[in-house]
């Protein structure tokens, strides 16, 4: 066959992670061909899961790296739940250079499924205040949608995926379509239930999370079975127990036949067309041999992870787009924001000592924001989620005996006493200072210029954590605790790994670089739903947020194709 016409899809999608997979599963299953990109290698569901039954002791340091590793991975080494388990899921620092021009630790995962595999699975919805209180308190743009655009997608993608969860009536963290959550433990329901009894407007409830507790018939169908309280998930799931592209989106698509995926697919920009004013398709870089490829499509879905996709939209350059593409307004880029992780608490419960837990829950609980909801209360803008566990310390023995000898060995095989943390995940302020751009003299091994990250934090985040830690210690007090400690670890933007912006989306085209439906303004066959489309952060995690906006973009995309708009 002649190459034009092999290299021919209807939609192109660029990355296999969260919200690609969501973007191949609809876009195949409403009969479009479609090709996914995906820069690092296969990963198939099971098969390609190493580690998933390795017990503790199989594994040569334990799981713990080794300080070598750690040593030429200085950035990739600090992300949460990076071990000798699953390092085989994050990339090498060494093999994927970037220039920080301020701190900024970039986490990544290059693999068919990319960070899905190794994501937190925290699901709740944003409320209607996160759409709205950035261009009503003077700290953002508007968003070209609210919360009833999106309400309707998000139980689309919640009863797809399985979330768990309680149907609780908060206003700041909506409901949705649930499975029955895990069980609090004991101190769980004491803190929560004192927490309510002296703040009625704050409720530390069940979280919503991506695991299967009781599945449905439609996880069935995707091969899927109840999450076993492994808590091991990050090594790959064998049980489909909790989400992943891998597990669910991408064989689901993969069913209709209307599916391609090239792994060790380096893209290096989109292709535009002068004459027919919209793009072509993608020019790619095979990984392995540096063969330089062009596939073609009428729709192109932007997914590569949000500053990834700056990168491509940056480098895809051309006599109409000689800053980027759809960069008319030089914003691209701009305004990449993140979510503040600095702060958390721990303390210690007395008593409850005949008591313990099954199974080792892979999940927490969250205490809905509380603040800026309604008015502007405080020095600073935005809010801020809490997640909080409680657990018995296998560690903790009785400090009476002697650290020598049977009656110390016999203390081990008992659980110490109870403690437990909570930790902030805050807003940020996007800042058009915050930025990321294309180095114009550094290139990596693929010949693709180095992206620049610009990004640091702002008083407003200062306030925040001090805000934060002051009423955590005193809800912490008066639920009974004793030995509370506040810690602030002063990490690095990137390593939340909740990286957004760059390419926003507004109802205008001077202020913005998307539209309500995640279009490019001025490339309409060009969509983007990852996190670069974000024109704010909320305090909520963001990834069902990135699917349920995947969704409803591909969706329309595939309507507008029929009628011949695109």
């Amino acid at each position: 066959m002649d190459d034009s016409i092999k290299n021919t899809y209807d939609a192109i999608v660029i990355g296999s992670g969260i919200s690609g997979g969501w973007a191949a599963k609809e876009l195949c299953e409403l009969g479009l061909k479609t090709l996914v990109l995906e820069r690092g290698r296969n990963v198939e569901h099971i098969k390609d899961y190493p580690t998933a039954n390795t017990p503790p002791w199989d594994f040569k340091h334990r799981g713990r790296m080794p300080l070598s590793v750690i040593k030429e991975n200085p950035y990739i080494s600090k992300a949460a739940g990076y071990g000798e388990d699953n390092a085989h899921f994050f990339i090498k620092d060494k093999d994927h250079p970037y220039i920080q021009e301020k701190p900024f630790e970039w986490i990544r995962g290059y693999q068919v499924g990319g960070k899905s595999l190794t994501w937190g699975r925290a699901c709740q919805r944003w409320s209607k205040y996160e759409f709205t209180n950035p261009e009503k308190f003077g700290y953002g743009i508007a968003w070209p949608i609210g919360y009833d655009d999106v309400a309707p997608w998000y139980s689309h993608v919640e009863q797809f995926i399985g979330v768990c969860g309680n149907k609780d009536g908060i206003e700041a963290m909506p409901d949705g379509e649930f499975l029955p959550p895990f069980e609090m433990n004991c101190v769980q329901e004491v803190v929560s239930k004192k927490i309510h009894e002296n703040y009625p407007d704050r409720h530390l409830v069940h979280a919503r999370w991506a695991h299967l507790t009781k599945p449905n018939k439609i996880h069935f169908e995707q091969g899927r079975v109840k999450c076993q309280a492994r808590n091991m998930c990050m090594r790959g799931c064998p049980f489909g127990g909790y989400f992943s592209s891998n597990s669910s989106t991408l064989p689901w698509a993969k069913k209709t036949g209307n599916l391609t995926i090239r792994p060790f697919s380096v893209v290096h920009s989109v292709i535009y067309d002068e004459k027919l004013g919209k793009a072509s398709g993608v020019r790619v870089i095979d990984a392995n041999t540096k063969e330089v490829l062009e596939y073609k499509a009428r729709i192109i879905f932007l997914n590569a992870s949000a500053l990834n996709s700056n990168l491509v939209l940056l480098n895809s350059t051309s006599s109409r787009f000689p800053n980027g593409l759809g960069n008319d307004n030089g914003l691209l880029g701009k305004y990449v924001a993140f979510q503040n992780y600095r702060a958390s608490v721990s303390a210690e419960m007395d008593g409850f000592l005949d008591k313990y837990y099954f199974g080792r829950n892979p999940t927490e609980l969250i205490l809905a924001n509380y603040k800026n909801l309604h008015k502007h209360e405080t020095d600073y803008f935005g809010g801020y989620t809490t997640f909080m566990g409680a657990y018995r310390d296998p560690h903790q023995t009785d400090e009476s005996v002697s650290q020598v000898g049977a009656a110390y060995k016999d203390s081990l095989t008992e659980p110490g006493g109870w403690k437990l943390y909570m930790y902030m995940q805050g807003e940020t302020v996007p800042k058009a200072a915050n930025h990321v751009r294309l180095s114009k003299d550094q290139k990596d091994q693929w010949g693709i210029p180095l992206l620049i990250t610009s990004v640091e934090y702002d008083d407003n985040d200062e306030r925040m954590i001090q805000d934060f830690l002051k009423e955590t210690r005193e809800m912490l007090e008066k639920a009974g605790c004793k030995n509370i400690e506040t810690y602030e670890n002063k990490q690095a933007p990137g390593l939340d790994i909740h990286e957004m912006g760059g390419c926003r989306m507004g109802k205008d085209p001077e202020t913005s670089l998307l539209n309500k439906w995640n279009q490019l303004h001025l490339c309409k066959n060009v969509f983007v739903t990852d996190g670069a489309c974000m024109t704010s952060t909320g305090n909520q995690s963001p990834s069902i947020l990135y699917m349920a906006l995947t969704a409803r973009a591909a969706n329309f995309a595939a309507a507008e194709m029929k009628k011949g708009n695109l």
